[in-house]
């Protein structure tokens, strides 16, 4: 009898090495294909993918800082709910539209009627995120303060994740004020707020529900519709960002792709599609297959 349990273990223990190494060959070949798009860029790239089931990971330049553009908006929606939480403001708040407050890039925000119009503060998240409106993203600093913003960073250990200036702000940015991540970091504050460590599960749940809004965006690109993706790119000249996280069934992950002194933007955007498409067809395998790597679809029968 012992020896039956001891083979038995044995043989379990060689089951899972077998399927393991098999999936690993899988990864493997995501590394391979995101290296072959690494070095077809004329730029320089950093990515950061997060397996939320298993922990793995897959990191390439993920500690090197780049700008962030509109990505930062992730951040500032952040503070905005985390604020909501502990009760310093409530969403449903309500801001009248300003002109002083208007710049450029803003199509919502630049269509009302300042002085009249009433929205609430989820509404400018909305236009945050949707649209990337930028007044409103400067009302929401301003509401929040932008020195919270980096201290709830700096309390998840995110020291390289900084708001240092507003949307549009020429000055600041030329002064080398730049709003700044890195892939791992930003794949870290994701996998924090997917995981309910930033924010309680109602809140949690609706920040996904805004970071998810459609919009215009790289990840999403080449991937099947309907597949709910909670994300924010961005891009400034000579730079392209998107971070997100992909509700892949079954297998949900985070991926962070940031591109930076491209020779063509169109470059960077292409390049974050194709490793969000290789990622993406990676991780659906995983969670349609059983640990040999079968798939049985709906309509097949068993042979």
């Amino acid at each position: 009898m012992r020896y039956l349990i001891c083979w038995l273990l044995f043989l379990s223990s060689a089951l899972a090495q077998s399927t393991g190494e098999k999936q690993q060959v899988l990864w493997q070949k995501l590394e391979s294909t995101i290296n072959d798009i690494d070095r077809s860029l004329d730029g320089v790239i950093g990515v950061a993918i997060l397996d939320l089931t298993s922990g793995q990971k897959f990191l390439l330049h993920a500690d090197e800082v780049f700008p962030q553009a509109s990505s930062i908006k992730i951040a500032v929606l952040a503070e905005l709910y985390h604020q909501a939480q502990t009760g310093k403001l409530k969403l449903n708040d309500l801001y009248t539209v300003q002109a002083s407050d208007l710049v450029p890039d803003s199509d919502i925000m630049g269509g009302l009627t300042p002085g009249v119009t009433r929205i609430t503060l989820r509404d400018l998240a909305t236009m945050m995120v949707a649209v990337s409106d930028n007044s409103a993203t400067n009302v929401l600093i301003d509401r929040v303060g932008m020195e919270n913003v980096d201290g709830l960073m700096t309390s998840l250990g995110l020291t390289r994740t900084r708001l240092r200036r507003k949307m549009m702000d020429l000055k600041a940015a030329s002064e080398g004020r730049e709003n700044i991540s890195t892939p791992g970091e930003m794949m870290i504050l994701l996998e924090n707020l997917y995981r309910g460590k930033v924010l309680n599960k109602e809140m949690t749940e609706d920040f996904f529900k805004v970071l998810s809004t459609h919009k215009s965006s790289f990840i999403p690109r080449e991937l099947p519709e309907g597949l709910k993706i909670a994300n924010k790119p961005g891009e400034l000249e000579r730079v392209g960002n998107d971070s997100g996280v992909v509700f892949a069934e079954k297998r949900p992950y985070v991926i962070c792709v940031m591109t930076t002194y491209l020779q063509r933007e169109r470059d960077g955007e292409e390049a974050i599609s194709r490793i969000s498409l290789a990622a993406y067809r990676t991780f659906d395998r995983l969670a349609r297959a059983s640990e040999y790597g079968r798939v049985i679809s709906p309509s097949n029968s068993a042979h």
